[in-house]
């Protein structure tokens, strides 16, 4: 009897690994249910934004020119590639339509980038398609405000004279409650649609509300949490203690 369930327990998981292994083709960037990012559209993206967006020459006397926004990491592409599928496909779904309409120039704007970048062109779409899920506010659990306090003390944006209880009631607020019912919907759709993620750009989440200096307070995580390769991109910058919403394509 013991070595049947031995080997049951084996069976079971080489059928994990061969179910993992369906979601690990070679340059294959992400998995959102049946479609698929690759590498090779990340690394497009990664060059157009290079292209349409140089690097300001030295003026006539020699002095360099105006400081420009920092182009966006690789994982910030892929985050946006990813949520923007998750979203198309949640609102296909269900029949969600947008209750606004982000313009290419609002996004590159706020971004600093060429209106012509086609990141920007997907951050667009992305908050346009973000805008009609019926994110009602909801009341934080324990857990989720203790995360929000965590990361901004994390971040340094709690003093650490402020208590956990005077932190959680300023932080929660209708923003806060908005970004979290956004973040519950979102997060249920990537389980739904089995979101997979290369461990090139692991671990990724996407913000959706954000303390002062763009640090995180509520994130949605895409795919798998982490991983132990090793990998050459850079990770989003790490969360006052009142957060505000994300503000990437208001």
């Amino acid at each position: 009897m013991r070595a049947r369930r031995l080997a049951a327990v084996a069976t079971v998981a080489l059928g994990l690994v061969a179910l993992s292994g369906c979601r690990a083709e070679p340059g294959i960037a992400a998995y959102i249910g049946d479609q698929r990012i690759t590498d090779v559209q990340v690394t497009t993206a990664m060059k157009d934004l290079r292209t349409k967006n140089p690097a300001p020459e030295s003026s006539a006397t020699g002095q360099p020119g105006a400081p420009q926004p920092a182009l966006p990491e690789v994982a910030d592409v892929v985050r946006t590639m990813v949520l923007t599928k998750v979203c198309e496909q949640l609102s296909a779904e269900k029949n969600y339509q947008p209750r606004g309409q982000v313009a290419a120039d609002q996004a590159a704007q706020q971004l600093g980038l060429d209106p012509e970048t086609g990141h920007v062109r997907e951050v667009a779409k992305l908050f346009t398609c973000l805008s009609g899920l019926p994110a009602e506010p909801v009341e934080p659990t324990k857990e989720e405000i203790a995360d929000v306090i965590a990361a901004g003390r994390a971040a340094g944006k709690i003093p650490a004279e402020v208590t956990d209880a005077d932190a959680a009631q300023q932080l929660d607020g209708e923003q806060l409650r908005g970004a979290l019912a956004t973040k519950r919907i979102l997060a249920e759709a990537v389980g739904r649609y089995d979101v997979t993620v290369s461990p090139r750009y692991r671990p990724l989440e996407f913000p959706l509300l954000s303390f002062a200096d763009d640090a995180p307070a509520v994130s949605v995580p895409l795919g798998e949490p982490g991983s132990d390769a090793v990998t050459d991109i850079s990770t989003p910058e790490g969360p006052p203690v009142t957060p505000e919403a994300e503000g990437t394509a208001s």
